[in-house]
């Protein structure tokens, strides 16, 4: 799949752009028009895109419980993250959401905009196994109204993913 040039936003490649282009890692970079009154981002994406949701993957912070471990999930835009299922992956007790303004300060990025790869901060990183449907899935590429598409094959292999269950049903 050929990379996809479109006019930029954000003054350049993002980390994730710039990790997918150093591993030379097929993708597809995807624009659209960030709505700043928007907090369903995953939705956004989704809709504005015109993309099928179970396609789309939103990355999400936890903190895991008793080690204070913060570890990154990976569910379809649509879905909710299982804290039962991540903690159970990661070997932990259990698991909440981390604070927003700790994502965004562990990972580099903005909510909304936190994309599984270029993180500043290195962490495990699990993905729901329903991204294995799909030839190809959509990632934030590091900002609100970024996303990248590739293999998901591709994600799991340059990140160390696990893929497992995440998806709360």
């Amino acid at each position: 799949m050929a990379r996809k040039h479109s006019k930029d936003r954000g003054g350049g490649p993002t980390r994730a752009i710039e990790a997918l282009t150093a591993a030379g890692v097929a993708c597809t970079v995807h624009e659209y028009e960030h709505d700043p009154a928007a907090r369903a981002f995953g939705e956004e994406t989704v809709e504005k895109l015109g993309i099928d949701p179970t396609q789309a993957f939103k990355t999400l912070m936890v903190r895991l419980e008793p080690t204070g471990e913060f570890v990154v999930g990976c569910v379809p835009a649509l879905a909710h993250l299982s804290m039962k299922l991540i903690a159970k992956a990661a070997g932990a007790k259990s698991a909440a959401m981390a604070d927003p303004a700790i994502a965004q300060r562990r990972t580099g990025y903005v909510v909304g905009g936190i994309s599984p790869l270029g993180q500043t901060t290195s962490h495990r990183l699990f993905i729901d196994s329903s991204c294995l449907d799909h030839e190809t899935m959509i990632v934030s590429g590091g900002r609100r109204g970024l996303s990248v598409e590739l293999s998901p094959l591709d994600l799991v292999d340059l990140t160390d993913a696990e893929v497992t269950d995440l998806a709360q049903v």
